[in-house]
């Protein structure tokens, strides 16, 4: 079953407590990432994901692109 609700600054990252961009649907349960760790750990989360809920790009549209970023 696919979670289709968007995801709150209530929602953390379960390996750094960091607000949650990224919610990986498994056959068992879910995971919440902060947009790093989505990055970190999606070559083990893609094989085994029955879905992969990606809101990264509010990442700029909520905080820009900010001081580091190519422009």
């Amino acid at each position: 079953m696919e979670s289709r609700t968007p995801l709150t600054a209530a929602d953390r990252c379960d390996r750094c407590n960091a607000q949650a961009y990224v919610r990986v649907v498994l056959p068992v349960g879910e995971l919440l990432f902060c947009a790093h760790h989505a990055r970190e750990h999606a070559p083990k989360f893609a094989a085994v994901a029955t879905h992969v809920q990606d809101e990264t790009d509010r990442l700029l549209a909520e905080h820009g692109a900010g001081p580091g970023a190519a422009g």
